[in-house]
């Protein structure tokens, strides 16, 4: 990976997580300060809404940390795992997060049911996105076990000659 593509990547993630940050302090001064008017459960979507910007931000970190990974050229070894794995679980958490939306919205939703079915549909594509970083993950083990096995054969070869 080329140093422009890895400082690209480093700032757009910075800047997301900035930008992360900057709502969960929103939401956290309007749990403080903004009353509830009765036309929608705000507490509950502020509360997941800071939930959800932690999510984001466990992901981003671990995306930088795999990027630091692949810099070094060590991201095929069992230290990606922990970073893969807590990219799989911030998302899989966003999906949970997206759903609990959908059934805080729901009620408001009665006489067009189809608004939280789409909702519901948007919560599976987020799990299908842990799916397909979960299939990733599964690659990477393949790609650590013939790294481990190539150096392994490396070192008996090197024995022989």
């Amino acid at each position: 990976m080329g140093k422009l593509a890895v400082g690209a990547l480093r700032a757009v993630l910075a800047v997301v997580f900035v930008g992360t940050v900057f709502v969960q302090a929103l939401m956290v001064w309007a749990l403080a300060t903004d009353p509830e008017d009765g036309s929608l459960p705000l507490t509950p979507l502020r509360v997941i809404t800071i939930l959800g910007m932690l999510s984001a931000q466990v992901a981003l970190v671990c995306v930088g940390r795999l990027v630091a990974m692949v810099r070094r050229g060590t991201v095929f070894s069992h230290a990606a795992f922990r970073y893969v794995d807590g990219v799989i679980g911030a998302i899989v958490a966003a999906a949970l997060l997206w759903f609990a939306v959908t059934i805080v919205n729901a009620p408001g939703q009665r006489e067009d049911p189809g608004v939280t079915v789409i909702m519901g549909g948007v919560g599976v594509a987020i799990l299908g996105v842990a799916l397909i970083v979960l299939v990733l993950r599964m690659l990477l083990a393949q790609a650590v076990a013939r790294d481990v096995e190539a150096a392994r054969m490396q070192a008996e070869l090197d024995e022989v000659i």
